[in-house]
């Protein structure tokens, strides 16, 4: 990859979009409102954004309801949509070092992530999709006689998407890909922490052939433009990824207005489960990973340690010495492996749990925020040991770089321990011992279980959780289906 000083000059240079994209222009909020875009990692302000409210989110509604009714886009074949989302792949590859470089301004993550990881996943991601648009039958149920029952998949209409800001590019792609893929159009709210991939891929979108109205772009906050597209009576299926608390506001704006569909990828305290048999090695660079991995704001981050007592000294030495050689500094340096938190707030939220954790349980490194650069939205990554089952630092999401250790002595233990929690996103375990892996995976409570590794992740299996974690999947061709309607046409003969 390129090198620190090309990244600061790209950054030096970059020509922002900060206005609303409705019906394939950008346009000022119609307040004429803006917010500041502030980069976490140095405090300072990168520009001013739209601050789109319920006006703006009528005007991108009734674009995208336009261009659907009139079938620029929904009546097109899949064959035809394919085209196109590949060409929106092939323009990220070609403008990669642009939509990484976004993502690391906007939420203070490592450019080395962005440029290797998430940028070209986004591009993948497409591709994936659009590869699928024409692979997927409709049915012909078995009537018999002179009747033809044919149960066809067909686009919702108009769907609103929520997304949050600790993976901006990737989680718009999980919700566009799909719903573009098979004919809908698309309302998007990025998170107003981190707007500007977003609106960036609006225009790629656009040059890749999209027809207008199909893909719009409202910035904003969640209070009004959020809340308003979650009401909105025209919007057919409304997606988002972010807290249970807004998931949960979500499914009320739906009863109180039009009934739409909602599908919620929300909160997460991840365990993983790690016993004597495992590769211990291998299984300490993982759980190092599954917490410190973007900071930490990951929903399926593996937050919660939970080994086996004849072990446990051990693993936490082992960790101890992962958590030392993370290097901590400017996102734009290629060689920093952690970056800051999405902006100062935040940064707050999670030292007040380090500071309750200090209370709780033992601390083994870690437990301050700190300044770089000027911004003290940096977070040390943490580890805390004996950790009691009803710590805060063991039940609530932090959304930071802050591992909970705690022990168990037996299979029913772990199993108890990990499925105590509100949440049911993701979970792991280390073991040798594939009959006790499987017995396991049925046990726990969750929607997805990776086996001697962690968060494991593709764009065939579906991401999504249980209990409190929602019900929305994302990713392979299960996503397809949140998306259309199942319509039984039935002819006589």
């Amino acid at each position: 990859m390129q090198s620190f000083e090309y990244y600061t000059s790209l950054a030096n240079s970059m020509d922002f979009r900060t206005k609303c994209w409705i019906d394939g222009q950008f346009v000022s909020a119609k307040s004429g409102e803006t917010f500041e875009n502030i980069n976490p990692s140095t405090g300072k302000k990168l520009c001013d954004v739209a601050r789109g409210n319920s006006n703006d989110i009528d005007a991108a509604v009734n674009a995208a309801r336009t261009a659907y009714e009139d079938g620029r886009w929904s009546e097109k074949t899949p064959s035809e949509r394919k085209e196109v989302i590949l060409n929106l792949a092939r323009l990220i590859r070609e403008n990669v070092s642009e939509m990484a470089l976004l993502d690391t301004l906007d939420m203070g993550k490592p450019i080395s992530e962005t440029v290797n990881v998430d940028a070209p996943g986004s591009a993948f991601f497409f591709q994936w999709h659009a590869e699928a648009a024409d692979k997927i039958y409709d049915e012909i149920a078995p009537t018999g006689g002179r009747d033809i029952a044919m149960i066809r998949r067909v686009p919702l209409g108009v769907i609103g998407a929520v997304v949050p800001w600790n993976f901006p590019l990737d989680m718009a792609t999980w919700k566009l890909a799909p719903a573009l893929v098979t004919g809908n159009s698309v309302v998007l709210k990025p998170a107003e922490q981190s707007p500007l991939s977003a609106l960036r891929l609006a225009e790629l979108a656009k040059e890749a052939g999209l027809p207008d109205g199909v893909f719009n772009v409202v910035p904003g906050f969640g209070e009004d433009a959020g809340q308003a597209l979650g009401r909105h009576m025209d919007v057919d299926c409304l997606v988002f990824t972010g807290s249970t608390a807004v998931g949960k506001l979500f499914q009320k704006y739906a009863g109180e207005s039009n009934m739409k569909q909602v599908w919620l990828e929300t909160g997460g305290k991840s365990p993983n489960i790690i016993f004597p048999d495992a590769d211990l090695e291998k299984a300490a660079d993982m759980a190092a990973f599954g917490i410190f991995f973007n900071q930490g704001e990951v929903c399926s981050a593996n937050s919660r340690l939970l080994v086996h007592s004849s072990i446990k000294d051990e693993m936490v030495g082992k960790l101890r010495d992962r958590a030392e050689m993370i290097k901590q500094g400017d996102p734009l340096d290629p060689a920093t492996t952690m970056g800051a938190m999405v902006d100062v707030n935040h940064a707050k939220k999670v030292e007040r749990f380090l500071n309750v954790g200090k209370l709780e349980a033992k601390l083994i490194i870690g437990g301050d925020r700190f300044s770089i650069n000027g911004s003290d939205a940096f977070i040390q990554p943490t580890i805390f040991s004996d950790v009691p089952e009803d710590a805060t630092i063991a039940r609530d999401e932090i959304f930071g770089p802050v591992l909970a250790i705690q022990t168990f002595d037996t299979e029913n233990e772990a199993i108890e321990m990990a499925n105590k929690s509100v949440y049911g996103l993701a979970a792991s375990v280390w073991t040798s011992d594939l009959a006790r892996a499987m017995d396991l995976s049925d046990k726990l409570h969750v929607g997805t279980v990776s086996v001697n590794t962690v968060d494991a992740l593709s764009a065939m299996t579906p991401f999504g959780g249980m209990k409190q974690s929602g019900f929305g999947r994302d990713l392979s061709v299960h996503s397809f289906e949140k998306y259309t309607a199942l319509k039984t046409i039935w002819v006589k003969y």
